[in-house]
């Protein structure tokens, strides 16, 4: 029996979560559901986006199914306390789970779907970026009124440790090229030591070729030749905007599922917002997060039903004939996802 926390998030995650759940059960995979509440929701009951109670749920199951919440609602900080009696802020409550649980690396499987009119009918990326610093860490401050500053950080302790994540999944996923993207012409000292260090794990992964791009060559070769790439490895906000670029490239957000890893800790989410236009309606397709479930199957080593599950998704796209607006058709949540559970 695995135990697995839920957090259903604000706007379309409680239909997405549901939906994703569904989903599991219907593998026979036997799974307890811890409820826990982030976001919005968290911020009405307990006073704050990011309850002590979550961190602690989470830590005590070690992995956790997540839907999307309103940034924006929390305000410019959040404000994390701990049992010691000491504090952090942190810019987003995002930011601060993944942090406050001690989770280093966020990956992205993108591919396209046969069935999806994409700009790139054979994508099939895997976005691994860091997720503890760069521009992301929140330490920026203002220079009077006219002006501001942000602090952009890199460590070789932080880029090493996400170095070889990457070159594990691309191992042990038989993947055989892993791209490191950075700007090390400009940003020598911290893009280039993000660089050296991935070059330097690089060397004990001698399976896995290794090269690297600017991110503007980048952007520039995934839009003419998005075929091209494997996995990429990147810092911080570069791997937040290429992976929504590549969400766009297979035809819809619909179709990203993330996950955010620690050593001791893994939280699944779809890539794409709380969608508020679509909340309570019925219409959110539901594959990201069901395809984040695929994800915690294989993670918590079962592999025949997370294999399961791609497929299903995989077939149902493929007919066209159950799936939501954004793909092309006119299927509400629910019956994509009864549809997917037929064809386990």
């Amino acid at each position: 029996m695995h135990q697995i926390t839920v957090i259903k998030g604000d706007g379309v995650g409680p239909e997405i979560c549901d939906a994703a759940m569904r989903v599991i059960e219907a593998t026979g995979v036997k799974c307890q559901w811890d409820f826990a509440l982030v976001g919005g929701q968290a911020e009405k009951e307990f006073g704050t986006p990011l309850p002590s109670e979550t961190v602690a749920k989470i830590r005590q199951n070690k992995v956790a199914l997540k839907g999307p919440v309103i940034i924006e609602a929390m305000g410019e900080k959040v404000l994390v306390s701990h049992t010691d009696h000491t504090q952090r802020v942190y810019s987003n409550v995002n930011t601060a789970l993944r942090i406050e649980l001690g989770a280093f690396v966020n990956v992205r499987p993108l591919r396209a779907f046969e069935g999806v009119s994409s700009h790139a009918p054979k994508l099939n990326v895997v976005v691994i970026r860091e997720i503890t610093e760069d521009l992301y860490s929140g330490y920026e401050h203002a220079i009077g009124t006219d002006a501001a500053e942000a602090i952009k950080i890199t460590t070789r302790k932080a880029s090493e440790r996400a170095a070889r994540f990457a070159f594990e999944y691309a191992t042990q996923r038989w993947r055989r090229r892993l791209s490191v993207i950075h700007k090390a012409n400009v940003l020598q000292l911290t893009d280039g030591l993000f660089l050296r260090t991935a070059r330097e794990v690089a060397a004990n992964y001698p399976k896995v070729k290794c090269d690297d791009a600017m991110i503007d060559a980048c952007v520039y070769n995934l839009a003419c030749n998005p075929e091209g790439w494997d996995v990429l490895l990147m810092p911080n906000q570069y791997g937040d905007i290429i992976s929504d670029l590549c969400a766009g490239l297979v035809g819809s957000f619909g179709l990203a599922p993330g996950g955010s890893f620690g050593d001791d800790v893994a939280i699944f989410e779809a890539a794409h917002g709380a969608a508020l236009d679509l909340a309570g309606q019925n219409k959110v397709n539901p594959a990201a997060m069901i395809l984040c479930g695929a994800m915690l199957m294989e993670h918590l080593e079962e592999f025949e039903a997370a294999q399961r599950i791609r497929d299903a998704v995989k077939a149902v796209i493929k007919d066209g004939r159950a799936v939501t607006p954004d793909l092309g058709g006119n299927a509400k949540t629910t019956v994509m996802t009864n549809v997917i559970i037929d064809h386990l």
